[in-house]
């Protein structure tokens, strides 16, 4: 069929023709905003989940949901290589400017850009990746210390104080939060549950890895009271159909019975996997009848556009012997696994093995769910380890 109708968007964060599944989330998110804007407490929501389930996505999508009711909101990446203030501070600039044009909010929006240049000016000696213009003088005494977490709580005090006034609420959207380092967390932990104490509209939605909840247990040992953590995870039979079969009948094309189960076979109702497919069968296909034939043709040009894309750019960010961990894991299967055994594939002592698991761990490749226990973040990375490095050479070098 013709390409270029293609209604499949295999991409990093790239919004699918058709968000399966992901109703009871997407409510739940909407009612926590909209308790927070109201003045009731409500925990902030981290989804938490493996590479390719569409967490970006969904993070996406809640926020057009919030901002079409009229909710004022910002989103950031979290960056491996640079601080959480550093990427929050423009942000909250433009939220509260955008906050300064509603009258009865002006004044407030304008002593939260008062704080806003005292937290950026007295941090940038601690966080020197600061940077950010302001035309506002700041307040002296108003989160300017220069101590990260006491300051983060004035700053969203005073910008929750602007939001209410509004009669709206900023909820703050942050993917890749595992990638905060712990002591930035801690702060932003402690800013949050500031704000819910003097119930001010300040709410974070995030997205991050499922060590997430882990790590956000180390940083705030009352994380779990201040947090909901809903799972991200592959869709179940039904969704995975319809995120394949109604983008398909939308451009007026079909697709058999056994093809459409092939494809949930062959992705395991994988989003990002299903997207891929899908893209993959509706080129092979030569009439507007996607068959078996055409998806039996297609599972091998979306191994190949996955190996040399998703697969491969995680792959070479691995040292060599990283690389022959994840191969021993691999050897395992799909996981997760003991420590001891895949030291025991590797033939070497667990504590050996430490450094190069944490690596891992903060390179985002694998995960801890349970003590001593690892599994890929990566759908069926083990898969790819083993077409990738398939000889038994890897054992001996």
């Amino acid at each position: 069929m013709d390409p270029i109708s293609n209604p499949f968007a295999p991409g990093a964060g790239s919004a699918p023709p058709e968000l399966a599944g992901r109703n009871d989330v997407r409510e739940k998110v909407r009612i926590a905003i909209e308790r927070i804007r109201r003045g009731h407490f409500n925990k902030s929501v981290l989804l938490v989940g493996l590479r390719g389930v569409g967490k970006t996505v969904l993070l996406d999508q809640m926020r057009k949901d919030a901002e079409s009711t009229g909710i004022h909101s910002i989103r950031i990446e979290a960056p491996e290589e640079r601080s959480l203030p550093a990427v929050l501070a423009p942000q909250l600039r433009l939220a509260l400017l955008r906050l300064s044009k509603v009258e009865s909010a002006k004044r407030l929006a304008h002593r939260g850009l008062q704080a806003l240049a005292g937290f950026a000016k007295s941090l940038k000696v601690t966080y020197a990746d600061i940077e950010v213009g302001f035309d506002t003088e700041p307040e002296p005494g108003l989160a300017d210390n220069g101590d990260l977490e006491h300051d983060l709580q004035a700053l969203f005090e005073t910008v929750g104080a602007a939001a209410k006034q509004a009669g709206t609420a900023l909820v703050i959207f942050i993917d890749e939060l595992q990638y905060v380092e712990q002591k930035q967390l801690e702060a932003l932990i402690t800013a949050l549950h500031r704000t819910a104490q003097a119930q001010m509209p300040v709410v974070l939605i995030g997205a991050g890895l499922p060590q997430l909840r882990a790590q956000m247990g180390r940083a705030k040992s009352y994380a779990e009271r201040l947090f909901d953590f809903p799972e991200i995870g592959a869709l179940n039979d039904e969704a995975s159909r319809i995120a394949i079969q109604k983008p398909i009948l939308e451009q007026s094309a079909q697709i058999s019975p056994d093809a459409l189960t092939r494809i949930i076979t062959e992705t395991q109702g994988y989003p990002y996997f299903l997207q891929e497919w899908g893209k993959h069968a509706w080129n092979a296909a030569t009439t507007t009848l996607i068959t078996l034939q055409d998806v039996e043709f297609a599972s091998l040009s979306a191994l190949t556009a996955l190996d040399e894309s998703f697969f491969r750019v995680r792959f070479d960010r691995c040292t060599p012997f990283e690389k022959k961990y994840l191969r021993a894991m691999a050897e395992l299967g799909a996981g997760p696994h003991r420590s001891g055994d895949i030291a025991t594939v590797l033939g070497r002592k667990v504590s050996s093995l430490g450094p190069t698991r944490n690596q891992l761990l903060l390179k985002g490749m694998i995960w801890s769910p349970s003590h001593g226990d690892t599994g890929f973040t990566v759908p069926l990375f083990d898969q790819y380890m083993k077409r990738i490095m398939s000889s038994d050479q890897w054992k001996l070098s």
